[in-house]
């Protein structure tokens, strides 16, 4: 009988247990839960989200479907058209070229690079700082110096004279050569956050207990500095969209008949442009104005996530 009731009693247990650790996760929201509902708790973050996520998907399918070569092609017969024309509903520039089907190609052109660059120089310098600032000492020290080296270089003229030497480029080239240079303000912040999360309890308690180094700078180190992570990819995505934008504005960007924001922006170079023929790169400008400040909403959102999942990972 005795065995018989103690079985019984640890039988119940156990299922208490279970029960309680159901009722645990069930009360506490998952990471995309807690995402989603910042977002319905912030009505521009959302408006933000929905405007990124639809432009995005609206210019990368509808390049498809344009021929850019012939897009580009001069067509004296639709010279300066203006909006809302039969031909062209935003006009044309002063070769008769769609500045819709431009707008179109040349956003998915430099949404694309921000993209590409951002994923590269991100990854590349979140992960030398967690190495440089985990680490510390020696390996620390050899690693700033080649950070220090690199900051050394005159990046802006670099790129541009690779871009003139490199007899053919196109947005694949143009994102490495902007790779090489754009990682090193993500490094230098990650490396900061590292020292002082490097110097925290639970990453000694980790060491103590023979826990992989490796394991403790990514599965430990990195989600606890996930908010500042977060940050710093949404502004560098926003800021990679103005590099690009920028060095197509001066003529060292895409190639000439490739399109892009920057070179929409570029006809505003002539004073006849700014005045009368405004629909030549006036949307452009605008269309980037409400990206970066899109991004920024969301930027603010995810962080935002990324603060209440850490102090529900503390609380649990």
């Amino acid at each position: 009988m005795p065995n018989k009731i103690d079985q019984q009693s640890s039988i119940s247990a156990a299922d208490l247990t279970r029960l309680n650790q159901e009722a645990q996760s069930e009360a506490t929201p998952s990471t995309a839960r807690i995402i989603w509902n910042e977002f319905k708790a912030d009505r521009p973050a959302m408006a933000a989200l929905i405007i990124i996520v639809g432009f995005i998907l609206f210019v990368m399918v509808a390049a498809l479907f344009i021929d850019t070569p012939k897009m580009m092609e001069t067509n004296i017969m639709n010279y300066f058209n203006p909006p809302f024309s039969a031909q062209d509903w935003l006009g044309a520039d002063s070769a008769g070229r769609s500045i819709a089907q431009q707008l179109i190609v040349g956003s998915r052109n430099s949404i694309g690079i921000a993209l590409g660059l951002t994923a590269i120089s991100s990854t590349f310098g979140i992960a030398w700082g967690l190495i440089s600032g985990y680490f510390n000492g020696y390996v620390d020290w050899g690693m700033q110096r080649v950070y220090d080296f690199m900051m050394m270089l005159p990046m802006l003229m670099i790129i541009i004279v690779l871009v003139t030497i490199i007899p053919h480029y196109n947005a694949i080239t143009l994102t490495l050569i902007f790779s090489l240079f754009y990682w090193e303000g993500t490094s230098r912040l990650i490396r900061s956050r590292t020292l002082a999360e490097a110097d925290k309890d639970y990453v000694a308690a980790s060491i103590t207990s023979g826990t992989n180094q490796w394991k403790i700078i990514f599965n430990q180190i990195m989600p606890n500095i996930s908010s500042l992570i977060i940050v710093d990819t949404t502004l560098s995505f926003a800021e990679n969209i103005g590099v690009e934008t920028g060095l197509s504005f001066l003529g060292f960007g895409l190639p000439s008949q490739t399109p892009s924001l920057g070179t929409l922006i570029a006809n505003a170079n002539d004073p006849n442009n700014i005045t009368q023929y405004w629909w030549t790169w006036l949307p452009a400008a605008l269309e980037i104005i409400v990206l970066c400040l899109s991004i920024s909403y969301i930027g603010q959102v995810l962080r935002r996530a990324a603060d209440a999942s850490q102090r529900q990972g503390m609380t649990n």
